[in-house]
């Protein structure tokens, strides 16, 4: 299922990949005065990730370096977050994302969401071995110990991935929310929600909306948007971090580069079945120079 799921990726491993000609042009790029900004967004949007890592491991044999390092001291802004998001192996982006939001001044609750209710089971276990290893903590606890009551609970739940089957009572407590929809398998779900609309007359995400407030709703909306479709999940998320005044940069390259080999076309198809413009013309409206030439080929075209 991973080349299936691979394929609805905007970003493909590049054909006739050299790791020491990419590394090469890349150390050319930043060489000397000034920085071929050009070259370094049009490179490593046309690779994979782990051609990434390929070119940063030749990188260090030839030049002594560290590619991540040269990149941060070169660049700068939302240009540089974005590209070394593009330098990190998705299983390190997903620990660091978690870690600074709960290490962070204050937790940032929309991390938390975003992560634990889009990511497999399998990528959640992967996640909560590989943040055991890199800070020696229990990411449960970390959770635990920064979040409160339903939230926290429900929190809890999807990192322990639960499965859950069997004919759930229906109440409109948040507790009842919160034992529903630990459950991580998404055609059990929306099956529930099914059952849900047929003994109640309201869809899940009504109910939700009507019942609960704060992080939570957040928390159970997200979870129940994934378990329909994780790409129109990501289109909305999209959407509303560039609608309106303002830009949401951070949510923005989030989403971009963890997505950009996963689900980005599906992403693209759900933004233009969704809201009144592609997500390529609301990029190119809402950002500019280098930031915004790397974000639109991590889009990879118009629907336009």
């Amino acid at each position: 299922s991973s080349t299936l799921q691979a394929s609805r990726g905007t970003v493909k491993a590049s054909g006739n990949f050299n790791a020491s000609a990419d590394a090469e042009a890349l150390y050319k790029s930043m060489k000397g005065l000034g920085t071929d900004e050009d070259t370094i967004l049009q490179l490593l949007t046309a690779r994979s990730n782990s051609q990434r890592q390929e070119i940063k491991a030749t990188y260090k044999t030839l030049f002594g370096k560290d590619l991540v390092d040269d990149l941060k001291g070169e660049l700068g802004g939302k240009f540089e977050t974005l590209i070394v998001g593009l330098m990190t192996p998705p299983l390190a982006y997903d620990v660091t994302l978690l870690r600074n939001a709960i290490k962070g001044a204050g937790t940032d609750e929309k991390v938390l969401v975003e992560v634990l209710a889009s990511r497999t089971c399998q990528q959640v276990k992967d996640i909560v071995g590989a943040y055991r290893q890199e800070y020696d903590d229990d990411l449960e606890e970390d959770v635990s110990g920064d979040t409160s009551g339903h939230f926290k609970r429900l929190l809890v739940i999807l990192l322990q991935v639960l499965f859950q089957a069997g004919e759930k009572k229906f109440g409109t407590d948040e507790q009842t929310f919160v034992t529903i929809l630990g459950n991580r398998s998404a055609e059990h779900l929306r099956k529930v929600f099914d059952a849900y609309m047929k003994l109640s007359g309201y869809e899940m995400e009504e109910s939700i909306k009507r019942e609960t407030s704060g992080p939570l709703r957040d928390l159970l909306l997200a979870v129940v948007k994934c378990a329909r479709s994780v790409p129109a999940y990501f289109a909305e998320t999209l959407y509303y971090a560039m609608k309106g005044a303002g830009t949401d940069d951070e949510t923005l390259i989030r989403v971009m580069v963890s997505r950009s080999e996963v689900d980005m076309m599906d992403i693209r198809a759900e933004f233009r079945r969704m809201f009144p413009s592609s997500l390529f013309s609301m990029i190119k409206g809402d950002t500019g120079g280098d930031y915004r030439k790397a974000l639109l080929l991590l889009c990879g075209g118009d629907d336009a």
